[in-house]
C-alpha cells in the first residue's frame, strides 16, 4: 500500500520542483536582477563619463559614450592598456563593463575596465532606485571602490 501512495505523490513532487525552479531568481529571466532596470545611459563621477549599459544575452555590458577626454579629443586611444596590442583602440565605443550574472536585485561576478589606469577589476552593479546605480570594483576584496552612477534621461 505504501508503494501505491508513493507512486501517486511522484507527479505532485515533480510539479512542485518544476514550479520552484521556474520561480527561482536567476533561473527564470523574468525574475533576473532588475531585468532591464540598468539598461540606459549613465553618468559616472570620473571626468563626466557617460556609459551606455545594455543587455548582452543574459548579462549586462556597457560601452563608453562620452567623457571630458573625448570632448577634448574624439580620437582618444586606450593608451594605458596593460596589453600593448590594445593601445590603439578608440576609447569611444570601448566596452568597459561585462560578464555579469543576475543575483537577486544585483548584477554580480562581472568586470569593469578602467582606461585611465589600464586595469580590469571584479565588479558588482546594484540598482538603488530607478535612477541610481552603485558600481563596486575590486582589485581583491576588501580593496574595493564604489562609484555612484546617475541615469541620464
Amino acid at each position: 500500500m505504501e508503494r501505491s501512495l508513493m507512486r501517486n505523490w511522484k507527479p505532485v513532487g515533480l510539479a512542485l520542483v518544476a514550479g520552484a525552479v521556474l520561480l527561482a531568481p536567476g533561473i527564470n529571466p523574468a525574475f533576473a536582477a532588475g531585468n532591464d532596470s540598468v539598461v540606459g545611459k549613465w553618468r559616472t563621477p570620473s571626468k563626466h563619463g557617460v556609459v551606455e549599459l545594455g543587455r548582452c544575452g543574459e548579462s549586462v555590458c556597457g560601452r563608453i559614450v562620452d567623457s571630458d577626454g573625448l570632448k577634448a579629443n574624439p580620437d582618444l586611444r586606450d593608451i594605458n592598456n596593460k596589453d600593448t596590442t590594445k593601445r590603439t583602440r578608440k576609447v569611444k565605443g570601448l566596452q568597459i563593463v561585462g560578464g555579469f550574472k543576475a543575483k537577486g536585485n544585483e548584477w554580480v561576478e562581472g568586470q569593469i575596465y578602467n582606461p585611465e589606469d589600464g586595469g580590469t577589476y571584479k565588479a558588482t552593479i546594484t540598482p538603488v532606485g530607478a535612477d541610481t546605480l552603485k558600481l563596486k570594483g575590486c582589485i581583491v576584496w576588501p580593496l574595493c571602490k564604489t562609484q555612484t552612477w546617475t541615469r541620464i534621461p
